[in-house]
């Protein structure tokens, strides 16, 4: 079953943010793990946005206004932990205290996403990651 909240609704892409409230905003520069999350997530109701690159990240979200960010750490042209350092710099409340689970990769330093709310390193378990998710969007 669909949750109402996700029934009829598009799913934006990068590029196409446009105004519309979304559940969560992945910004991952590896397509294929991209639309695999965004797909797994989809399936669970949320609406999820999808931003490629480092660059432009926070401008996305602030376009965006997502109830999650999820933030590779390694993207290219800005890193993850400089996109979180200026997403909680954010003089707009809501934007600064926005959750962040970040994907790290095995055996990066634990300290990476220190900042963030949660941390799961790749490759991750689907079920972690929906456990996870559901976590910090009650």
């Amino acid at each position: 079953m669909i949750p109402a909240r996700a029934r009829g609704r598009a799913e934006p892409q990068a590029g196409g943010l446009g105004r519309m409230q979304m559940d969560i905003l992945m910004i991952e520069d590896e397509p294929n793990i991209a639309e695999a999350v965004r797909f797994l997530l989809t399936r669970e109701g949320w609406r999820v946005g999808l931003h490629a690159d480092g660059a432009g990240a926070i401008e996305a979200i602030r376009a965006a206004a997502p109830r999650l960010v999820i933030l590779d750490l390694m993207l290219p042209n800005r890193s993850g932990a400089q996109i979180l350092d200026d997403l909680r710099a954010e003089d707009h409340a809501a934007l600064a205290t926005t959750p962040v689970l970040m994907l790290t990769a095995r055996g990066q330093s634990p300290d990476a996403g220190a900042r963030a709310d949660a941390v799961l390193a790749k490759p991750f378990d689907n079920d972690e990651l929906r456990r996870t998710v559901r976590r910090m969007l009650p």
